[in-house]
């Protein structure tokens, strides 16, 4: 174990990106539990990034660029694609906000998804990673990309 943060250490070569993405997935590895993840945690950063804005737009832009900071110290590919998310995430945003129904839909989508979440560690029988450490909460849709970009053979 590594003494500064609890995650296992791999061979000297491995990246620190891949480091933190073994150990969240070491809890994940039941297959309703990783597809109640893929669903839930893009709600969950859908809804966050809502909740920011609606208390304060600058909030959501500055959450969104200290988190794009945090993702280009691990892994440029998942940059790119972290900030066409989030550009996608303030558009729906915009668009819930001008409709008027930015907070009540952003807190239910919010309450909804971490239900999920807590059922499928339930299911998994595993405490959720970021109980461990926090920036799991920021490696969550890390993983969630993870799975997609091994699916199609892009490698981060």
């Amino acid at each position: 174990m590594n003494s500064t943060n609890d995650i296992p250490l791999a061979s000297a070569g491995t990246r620190r990106v891949d480091q933190l993405l073994a150990h969240y997935g070491s809890s994940h590895q039941n297959p309703v539990n990783e597809r109640i993840h893929c669903v839930a945690i893009p709600l969950i950063m859908q809804s966050l990034i809502g909740l920011l804005y609606a208390a304060s737009p600058v909030l959501a832009l500055l959450f969104q660029g200290a988190s794009l900071v945090y993702y280009w110290r691990l892994s440029a590919v998942f940059l790119v694609s972290m900030v066409a998310i989030s550009v996608l995430m303030l558009v729906i945003v915009a668009a819930l906000h001008v409709k008027g129904i930015l907070l009540p839909v952003c807190i239910a989508v919010f309450v909804l998804a971490w239900i999920a979440q807590f059922i499928g560690h339930r299911i998994e029988g595993k405490k959720p990673s970021f109980f461990e450490d926090l920036q799991y909460l920021w490696i969550g849709p890390l993983f969630v990309l993870s799975l997609l970009f091994r699916k199609i053979g892009l490698r981060w």
